[in-house]
């Protein structure tokens, strides 16, 4: 049983508890409406800028026109004449690159000459095999096969994602496809591999590209479709436009 010392404390021990959650809730009453508008504020601010689009400068220009055409180095699958160019800037280590790929493939069976793809590199600093895999594929370019590469790079991507070093691996696809494996691994290191690869990430960054993959119909960016069905229409139309 408690004395009435001991009541007489629990009690001075209560009233302080109480004291102090009715300090916390006039706190709470008297910050929320502060920082309510604070937030709106916010948002209004984050809204507006969203909405407002880059002006061009003179330095953008010669960017632009290189996206919309197509390079003397660039990678090509169909007819460079095609009605359709449709330029990707891709990372081969990302997940979002890997679920358009089947879609291009098939885009390309669909259209044949009617449509071009064109390949550019964009290997995204967090993926630690993207530039390596970048260099692969156009190592086995020097051989003719850029596109049989390109392929089996993205049909095992899951298999070397997370591998510690994925060198061997690509040496054994270099095998598989049926290189000169030692002509393959000494055009790992080329310096022409290397620097054009840099340039084609460079030139993206100063288009202002920031994710992959990243699409360019006939000259112009696109939102990235949600399923193939939208992908066909967008290439419809451009197909079916007539020319300026």
């Amino acid at each position: 049983m408690l004395t009435d010392y001991e009541l007489h404390k629990q009690k001075k021990l209560e009233e302080g508890r109480l004291a102090k959650r009715k300090k916390i809730a006039r706190q709470a009453l008297l910050w929320f409406p502060i920082l309510s508008g604070i937030t709106i504020i916010v948002w209004g601010m984050i809204y507006l800028v969203s909405r407002e689009k880059p002006a061009l400068t003179n330095d953008s220009a010669p960017i632009e026109g290189a996206i919309a055409s197509i390079a003397l180095d660039d990678q090509i699958k169909g007819n460079k004449d095609a009605k359709a160019v449709l330029v990707e800037y891709s990372d081969f280590q990302c997940p979002a690159c890997g679920f358009y790929y089947p879609i291009l493939k098939s885009l390309s069976e669909e259209f044949g000459d009617d449509l071009a793809i064109v390949y550019r590199h964009f290997p995204l600093p967090q993926h630690k095999h993207a530039k390596l895999m970048a260099y692969a594929a156009e190592a086995a370019g020097k051989q003719e096969k850029f596109w049989e590469m390109h392929d089996l790079i993205f049909d095992s991507q899951k298999k070397w994602t997370n591998q510690r070093n994925a060198e061997d691996t690509v040496l054994g696809y270099a095998e598989l496809l049926g290189f000169d494996v030692e002509r393959f691994e000494k055009n790992l290191e080329l310096q022409e591999i290397l620097e054009k690869v840099d340039k084609n990430y460079q030139d993206g960054v100063r288009a202002g590209i920031n994710s992959t993959p990243t699409f360019f119909l006939n000259g112009e960016k696109i939102s990235n479709p949600g399923s193939y069905d939208e992908f066909r229409n967008l290439i419809i139309n451009a197909i079916n436009k007539p020319a300026a």
